[in-house]
């Protein structure tokens, strides 16, 4: 079953004859709530996870946990004065804490979890810590992280853990909190960082656009008006561009195209609409050149193959002034030069071979089809010829 579960880092905060220092931490809705050495139990009280996970090192202040209200007997009260003993040795182990987890769940009303991490000081360390975190969050939970007493690295640590968690365990990453004590006014104002995901979303769609060329993965950045950037998508990667660019051009046009309360999209706009400004030109072949280039570049060479021959085709038939959308024309223009240019059929013969596996009787489109590299370069020097490039 769904749940909310909150990540909580244990750190060590400086101790007095009094105890640990409290502090009151300020959500910014006038409540401050009451005071505390540990933001994970005001962030629990805000939230009421179903599922509390304290992580915290061999020298965390693990006995804080236990100072208060928690009720403890027997054998539970000899673990707290061993687990004293081992937080001022800065020895605390798995061990140590076991006998205490369920009275704390017990107290807290909740699933409770007490995990020794690693200092994360190499990747492995930092893998582990992702690790154990991944362990506690099941398929599409709601989850909260607190960082505020982690190590001063964790945060960069604990960014890349939500992005994990988001992809293999399809979570929602609700908050990614930070209270941040100041000494000199005492005040602790609490942040928020979840929006740093979205910047990395952002991040990640332009990679995989760069990668394979489909701009439908940045529709579900822009809410429903990124739908047309989808079927633009489909419609261009089906290689159907007079409809690709209708999509782009009509996104292109409204008003609004990103969302109002997403700064993140102004970051990204400049590079988004750079990657889809083959629409702006002003005639099919163009648009055809453009896309040839473009998934040239992305490896992905039908496509690449399949509109530099659409591109030569649209050429050939705006120099004979003839009707460059209908498909009867087009065919005749490509048979045509499939009898009258070499280069233009051994495009064709590549396509075929590319699209359908069809063995090539020729003993150089072959050894093309054995290297990439090789394949590459004679596309290349095949749109030079036809100046597709």
């Amino acid at each position: 079953m769904m749940a909310t579960t909150l990540l909580s880092f244990l750190g060590r905060v400086p101790r007095t004859e009094q105890g640990y220092r409290e502090t009151r931490y300020d959500f910014g809705d006038g409540n401050l709530g009451e005071s505390t050495a540990f933001f994970g139990w005001s962030l629990q009280r805000r939230i009421k996870a179903e599922r509390l996970v304290i992580m915290g090192t061999s020298g965390s202040m693990w006995d804080h946990l236990f100072e208060k209200d928690v009720p403890l007997a027997g054998d539970e009260v000899d673990a707290q004065m061993k687990l004293i003993d081992a937080v001022h040795a800065k020895a605390v182990t798995a061990e140590c804490l076991a006998p205490l987890q369920a009275p704390l769940a017990q107290f807290l009303g909740c699933d409770a979890y007490l995990e020794i991490i690693p200092y994360c000081r190499d990747e492995r360390e930092q893998v582990e810590l992702l690790s154990i975190m991944a362990r506690h969050v099941a398929p599409g939970d709601t989850v909260h992280i607190d960082i505020t007493h982690g190590f001063r690295h964790l945060p960069m640590i604990v960014l890349l853990a939500a992005m994990h968690l988001k992809t293999t365990r399809q979570a929602a990453i609700e908050g990614i909190w930070y209270g941040a004590y100041d000494s000199d006014t005492g005040e602790a104002p609490v942040y928020n960082l979840a929006g740093l995901l979205h910047i990395a979303e952002w991040i990640e769609a332009l990679h995989s656009y760069d990668k394979d060329g489909d701009y439908g993965v940045f529709a579900p950045l822009l809410g429903a008006k990124g739908e047309k950037l989808k079927k633009a998508a489909f419609f261009e990667r089906t290689t159907n561009p007079v409809r690709a660019r209708s999509e782009l051009r009509s996104w292109a046009g409204m008003d609004h195209g990103y969302l109002a309360d997403d700064p993140a999209a102004a970051l990204f706009r400049e590079e988004l609409e750079k990657r889809i400004a083959w629409h702006q030109d002003s005639d099919r072949a163009s648009w055809e050149r453009a896309l040839a280039r473009r998934y040239l570049e992305q490896e992905d060479y039908v496509r690449a193959i399949i509109y530099g021959m659409e591109s030569i085709i649209s050429t050939e038939i705006n120099e004979r002034h003839g009707e460059i959308d209908d498909y009867e024309s087009r065919d005749i223009v490509k048979d045509e030069m499939r009898n009258t240019r070499h280069e233009f059929r051994t495009l064709s013969n590549l396509r075929n071979a590319l699209t359908h596996g069809v063995r090539s009787k020729g003993r150089a489109t072959k050894k093309l089809l054995e290297s990439e590299q090789e394949l590459k370069k004679k596309i290349r020097d095949l749109f030079r010829r036809l100046k597709v490039l």
